[in-house]
């Protein structure tokens, strides 16, 4: 049995991505709570998918990339070789995510008991991952592909958000 992403294209990955961005800075709106959950799940999942589609898009088949589970180190290492320039505080930051295994602990424990990391700074990464990820993309799909348009119109209806 394959598993379900098997067929998922780079602009599907992408597009997903972006929804669990959104739908994490949403979440975020109006709560008192500074580790929200819920919030946080959204954006690792985001930073997930968003190294994913990166490392699809630069030939790293899915099997491979699977076989990371949710390593955002490991999948970190990888994006960085194929091109992707992180500020040392996010690759960090990114590298203790895997190392804490923090998305593990939220994900299945109910109350964490390990120590989490600042939910501003999770959003941070996320931030700045979604930018140069989808300017990486963007860039070496060529103004006429099917990802280019994609980036375009999302950045065309969101706004592209970037602080570079």
């Amino acid at each position: 049995m394959a598993h379900p992403d098997q067929s998922a294209k780079v602009q599907d990955i992408l597009a997903l991505a972006r929804q669990y961005r959104d739908a994490a800075i949403t979440l975020g709106e109006g709560v008192s709570k500074h580790n929200h959950i819920p919030r946080r799940l959204l954006a690792l999942h985001s930073i997930e998918l968003y190294l994913y589609a990166l490392l699809l898009a630069k030939g790293v088949d899915h099997e491979t990339i699977r076989g990371f589970p949710h390593d955002f180190g490991e999948r970190t290492r990888r994006a960085s070789e194929a091109g992707l320039v992180l500020r040392k505080r996010t690759a960090a930051h990114l590298a203790t995510l895997s190392a804490s295994r923090e998305y593990l602990v939220i994900r299945y424990g109910p109350v964490p008991t390990a120590k989490l990391s600042q939910i501003n700074r999770v959003m941070a990464t996320l931030d700045e991952l979604s930018q140069k990820v989808r300017k990486m993309l963007a860039a070496a799909s060529g103004s006429k592909s099917a990802t280019g348009c994609i980036l375009r119109a999302e950045d065309t209806i969101f706004g592209s958000g970037s602080n570079e």
